[in-house]
Order: structure tokens, then sequence, then C-alpha cells
């Protein structure tokens, strides 16, 4: 057989040693790994920030129990996107609730960049600018401890454009969308078949069946006690309770093991926790303006009635339960994630039935959301009391 050499040497036609020629050349430089198509490309001068909120309820064993996610249908903007045949997650049941994700980029130069994350045993619910998502339509079964596989997002193309003049909004009526807004990222813009969608970051959200990397239960003596599950270091958790006007917290950790925090005075102010938490937030990487963003995001909710954990999640839990992929890679990523798990303390237990006895409508929906999931904590220690007084006589 004649070789590729021989017919660069012998051949008499010149077509016919040109090409013997260009497929040595590519041959060689197929060697040295330079034909590699797949081979990730790198943007060293792009930054990536990201900021969300994992929000749980813990069962009586402190771990994340399953809960049906509640959606109030004004909550989001009209012009965000939701899942096919799901306009809210009032049906969908799962352990953790992905509340308000957003990606933030920082680059000097015009660039495309496409945007992939997965949400293990979970869905993506709502999202902006325009995405696909898969699964593309709504779930027949709703109990999400039954999915097959990741949902996925993914934002094939999307333009950075820091010489951007764009006017981004932030319109008078509350609504926790907007505040994301205020901060210094490049504004971008995705195609989609309504034309042009412009913003200053991209936006999801989600539920998920996964199990937290954390338990919060409460000791008989009061305290909370609070364990890693994983080995994963927690970085820094506050225990928050709010009852009426008055509020208390208390910090602690780090910890990669075990930690007790004691029930809060309720002689707490508001703005001190807020200033301390966008500090915390800093800490982790966030940008002070990023950092500010994401406590006016969430004021209203992370510090309502109830008692709750507010934590920083474990960096490679993030990664691993929502593994995040762009391309070309930026040369520093941050991720932060604030989790938040609800406790049923006795103070709340008593004043939900109180409510219930009284008909107090108004303290029920202070629990909103969480108030299924915490009748259904009061019933089954109703009768976990009931099995031991008959079991005592």
């Amino acid at each position: 057989m004649i070789s590729l050499v021989q017919i660069v040497f012998s051949s008499k036609n010149p077509g016919r040693r040109l090409g013997a020629i260009a497929v040595l050349a590519l041959l060689a430089l197929g060697g040295t790994g330079l034909l590699i198509a797949d081979e990730p490309q790198v943007a060293p001068d792009l930054t990536v920030h990201e900021w969300g909120t994992f929000t749980s309820i813990a069962g009586a064993d402190g771990e994340a129990m399953t809960w049906q996610t509640i959606q109030d249908s004004d909550e989001l903007p009209q012009f965000v996107e939701h899942l096919s045949g799901v306009d809210s997650k009032s049906g969908l049941r799962g352990t953790i609730r992905m509340e308000t994700p957003v990606l933030y980029f920082y680059s000097p130069r015009t660039m495309k960049v496409s945007v992939q994350a997965r949400f293990s045993r979970g869905i993506m619910t709502e999202w902006y600018p325009h995405a696909q998502t898969e699964p593309g339509k709504g779930l027949r079964d709703p109990d999400l401890h039954h999915m097959q596989r990741d949902g996925r997002i993914v934002w094939p193309a999307v333009t950075l454009s820091p010489e951007s003049n764009g006017h981004f909004p932030s319109p008078l009526p509350t609504n926790r969308y907007y505040a994301a807004r205020e901060t210094s990222s490049t504004p971008l813009t995705v195609e989609a078949s309504a034309g042009t969608q412009q913003e200053k970051f991209l936006f999801y959200r989600g539920v998920s069946a996964a199990p937290l990397p954390i338990s919060a239960a409460q000791k008989p003596s009061g305290e909370i006690l609070i364990r890693s599950l994983d080995g994963s270091q927690i970085p820094s958790m506050m225990l928050f309770e709010r009852r009426g006007t008055r509020i208390g917290y208390r910090w602690a950790g780090p910890t990669a093991d075990e930690a007790e925090i004691q029930q809060p005075e309720l002689t707490g102010n508001l703005e001190s926790l807020l200033g301390e938490l966008e500090s915390v937030l800093t800490s982790q990487g966030l940008f002070a303006d990023e950092a500010h963003a994401m406590v006016e995001t969430w004021r209203d909710s992370w510090f309502e009635e109830g008692s709750r954990l507010i934590y920083v999640v474990p960096p490679n839990f993030v990664d691993r339960i929502l593994p995040l992929t762009i391309d070309p890679a930026p040369g520093r990523v941050v991720r932060v994630f604030v989790g938040r798990i609800e406790i049923v303390t006795p103070a709340t237990a008593e004043a939900v039935k109180t409510a219930l006895s009284s008909h107090n409508a108004a303290t029920l929906s202070k629990y909103g959301r969480f108030l299924e999931p915490i009748l259904e904590i009061l019933n089954e220690r109703d009768a976990e009391n009931r099995e031991n007084t008959d079991a005592g006589h």
C-alpha cells in the first residue's frame, strides 16, 4: 500500500501531492492535541458571581422533610417564564425549594457565553431571560422523589455587553425580583422568539427532592442541635426567631461536625442583623452591592414570624447538587447560597394551635407556605403523645 509520504515525494500530480501534504499536516496537528474540537475555552477576564437560597423545613428528626411548596401567583413579574403546565409550584413535593438564584457576569469586553445548570433530583420551574429546560413540560407525578433524571436549564447564547446603556427599572410596587438589579454587573441579552430580552443577570428557580447537608433538631432542653450530615464545613449559621414585633438571633460556626445553639433572647435589632448578614455574605466572596441586593431581596421573607436556621450552604454541596457549566470558562466563579431551615419550636406549635382553636386567620397567615407542613408535624407529635399515653396505662 502506498503511504502518504510516498505520495508527497513521488506523485507528479500537484493536486494529489498538495492533498497529501494537507492530510499529513492535519495528522501532525492532531497528534499535538491542537485539533480537539471540544477543548474548553477560557476567558480569564470574565468573572461570574451567583447567589441563591435553599429553603426547607425540619422534620421531627431535624432532617429536611418532604413538603408541598407554594408560590404566590403575583410574586414574580409577568415576563418571567414558567415550566409549561406548571404556573406555580403548589403541586410539587420535594425537600428543597431553590429560590431566586441569580448569575451576575463581569466582563470588560463584549462576548458570548453559554450557561448550563443541572439540579439533582429536581426541576427548574421559573427563569428569565428565555432558556431551554429539561423536562420541558409539566410533570405527571408531582412527587420529585420519583424523578428519573436531573432537571436542566441552558442558555446557549448569552451576549455580555459592558458598553450597553440599557435601562433596568425597579418599579415602585414591591417585588423582590427587582432588588437583584441593583449591582454593577455587566448587562446581558438573550435572543428569544418574542425578541431581544435584556437583563442584569440570569435568573432561575426550582424544586428538588435531594437531601440537605445538615440537620437542625430541637433538644428537650431547648437548644437546637445542628449536625453536618456529609462532613462538609458549615461556614456560618444563625438561629433566628420572631414573635410579633420582637426578634432575636444568635450566630455560630464554622463547624464540620455538630454544634448546639441556644435559643436567642427576643431583644435583637433587625437593622443590625441585616448589616451583620451582609458582612457574612461578602466574607464568602460576594461584592458588597451583591450582598446588599440579596438581603434586600429576602429581608421580608427570611425574617418573618417563626423560628429558623439561616446558614451559608457548604460550597461543595452547591457544586454537587447544582453543577454549573459556563463556556468559555470564567477566570473566577463565586457561588454563595444561603440555606433556610424552618424549625417548629414549642413556641411555634403553641402559636399555631392557639390560632386554630380561636379561628385566628391573621396569625395563621403569618406562617404562609409553611402552615401545611407545620400542621403535619403537629399531628405527628399528637399521635406520638397518644401512643405514649396509651402505653403508660
